[in-house]
């Protein structure tokens, strides 16, 4: 196995060895709280009971990045790294490992998976990286007595949009995709699907709509990852820009004494547009 090569680091040895200061001081007031005259609440933790704050410290990091908000990424950053030496600290009591070793893996991990940078193979592209980086996988995984498929390690508790564009991505690196630049192929199977999902909504059979709907969306993702755009990111703003809409037609009912549900679907339709309207002129004037 590869060492770490500190003569890649590119950062002065003073820089160097503040970073080091802050990351010592973190692990130390992680071991303190969980110390036995530290704090009840910490000291409860388990790794089980971590499982939700990570997912939540993570999903509120990709929230700051999608606002931009260079203030919120710093902090909540610090939240999810706060997570993953916590994970450490709780396996360094089991006996089984610490943040060393946390460290150490994932250093040993990127140069081995880097032997474009940090060995003598040839890599043109991104797209040759990534198919170099999945056969290194492959290659780990065989060495550990685990399943060489290309797909194994992907996570079942993925969302299912953020899954699927993985499980996409990762057969296209062997080429099982669309043809490359082409994009009617992929709107005319959506076509197809969409054809399907209506066929199994006249035979009324939950079993067979779920089936076809799943197959829409698993389409409409293929097609997003052709494009180049996030489709998580992407509903996430349709939802954020429904938000914004459907909350500027309950000001309007509460502005007329109203409530929402007092209306008819036309009046409705009237109030959206007008919500349209309003957040099409503030974008336009910033």
């Amino acid at each position: 196995m590869l060492g770490y090569n500190h003569n890649h680091k590119n950062f002065s040895r003073k820089k160097e060895s503040k970073i080091s200061h802050y990351f010592d001081e973190i692990v130390n007031i992680i071991e303190r709280l969980r110390a036995p005259n530290g704090c009840p609440w910490d000291r409860k933790q388990t790794l089980e009971t971590l499982r939700t704050p990570i997912t939540e410290e993570a999903y509120e990091l990709a929230d700051a990045i999608t606002k931009n908000d260079i203030a919120g990424i710093r902090e909540e950053a610090g939240d999810l790294l706060l997570q993953v030496v916590f994970v450490a600290s709780i396996a360094k009591e089991a006996g089984l490992f610490d943040m060393k070793d946390v460290v150490r893996g994932i250093c040993d991990k990127l140069i081995r998976r880097h032997p474009h940078v940090f060995g003598n193979v040839k890599a043109e592209d991104s797209d040759e990286v990534l198919r170099n980086w999945e056969k290194i996988k492959a290659e780990e995984r065989k060495e550990k007595h685990e399943s060489t498929s290309i797909l194994a390690g992907i996570p079942d508790g993925l969302p299912p949009l953020l899954k699927a564009n993985r499980i996409q991505g990762k057969v296209k690196h062997v080429g099982f995709d669309w043809p490359a630049g082409e994009t009617e192929p992929l709107f005319a199977k959506l076509d197809e699907e969409i054809g399907e999902l209506k066929d199994a909504a006249k035979e009324n059979d939950p079993v067979h709509m779920a089936e076809e709907l799943g197959d829409v969306l698993f389409m409409t993702v293929n097609i997003a990852r052709r494009l180049n755009v996030d489709p998580d990111a992407a509903l996430n703003m349709v939802c954020e820009k429904f938000r914004k809409r459907f909350m500027i037609m309950e000001n309007l009912a509460q502005n007329e004494g109203k409530s929402i549900s007092d209306y008819t679907l036309d009046e409705l339709d009237s109030f959206w547009e007008i919500a349209k309207k309003r957040l099409n002129s503030s974008a336009s004037e910033s």
